[in-house]
């Protein structure tokens, strides 16, 4: 199912007025139902490689997440899109539910995907082979390395069998080349396992927006402890 204007003004946590300005200005993949049908709609694989491939960084103006509110022309509307809601603390619920990894063994990419899930079957529930070849399919589609060393491995081809996300942390005893395009090695992968394509969405558009943040870069590269994490992403989410 395609999302409205709406929907992803409350997934990226923009007014609907900056989404339209993105349209009109082609910063965002967006398509109209027929000519003349004035709503516009946004196709969720599109809107999947758009984060990855960094275009949400090129908007200039407000990007999703932001942490510091628009002050010209700011709206009502504006402010409410900024206080977060009740998806506010979803990253770190996410990881709660599930864990941090530390000194991953592997050569490869594929080597360290099929380690942590190996390790991790127990927060997942699924065959841990299946899920690893669904995460490898998918890195075969288009890398999932976002800016500055951090991975997404995710697939949406199929979802966590629960009533809530999970995202697991690993971190690879040594850094990965993985496609990246800033060319940067991986030291920080983040696993991604939503109920649903909205969740999805928006807990990938705020792991983009997280490895767009010089300060949480460098706190990553530390290998924190899972308690670490928790509370960072919680003091971070706070702000945004």
């Amino acid at each position: 199912m395609d999302l409205k204007i709406k929907e992803v003004a409350e997934l990226f946590n923009v007014s609907e007025t900056t989404i339209r300005r993105w349209i009109s200005d082609g910063k965002i993949p967006s398509y109209r139902i027929d000519q003349l049908h004035p709503d516009y709609r946004f196709s969720i694989p599109e809107m999947e490689n758009w984060l990855i491939s960094h275009k949400l960084a090129k908007t200039n103006e407000v990007s999703p997440f932001a942490e510091k509110p628009r002050t010209n022309n700011k709206t009502e509307e504006d402010d409410q899109k900024n206080k977060g809601g009740i998806k506010q603390f979803s990253l770190f619920r996410a990881v709660h539910k599930g864990d941090v990894l530390h000194s991953v063994p592997g050569d490869s990419k594929e080597d360290v995907i099929r380690t942590t899930m190996r390790r991790s079957v127990k927060n997942l529930n699924i065959d841990a082979e299946v899920i690893s070849e669904l995460l490898l399919d998918r890195e075969k589609l288009m890398p999932t390395a976002l800016n500055n060393g951090i991975g997404v491995p995710h697939t949406r081809d199929t979802r966590h069998n629960a009533h809530h996300d999970v995202v697991l942390v690993a971190f690879p005893e040594k850094t990965l080349e993985y496609g990246a395009l800033d060319n940067k090695p991986v030291h920080t992968l983040f696993f991604l396992f939503a109920c649903d394509d909205k969740r999805h969405l928006h807990l990938l558009a705020k792991i983009a927006h997280l490895s767009s943040q010089p300060k949480a870069i460098e706190f990553f590269q530390t290998r924190p402890s899972k308690d670490q994490v928790l509370d960072y992403l919680k003091q971070w989410e706070s702000n945004i």
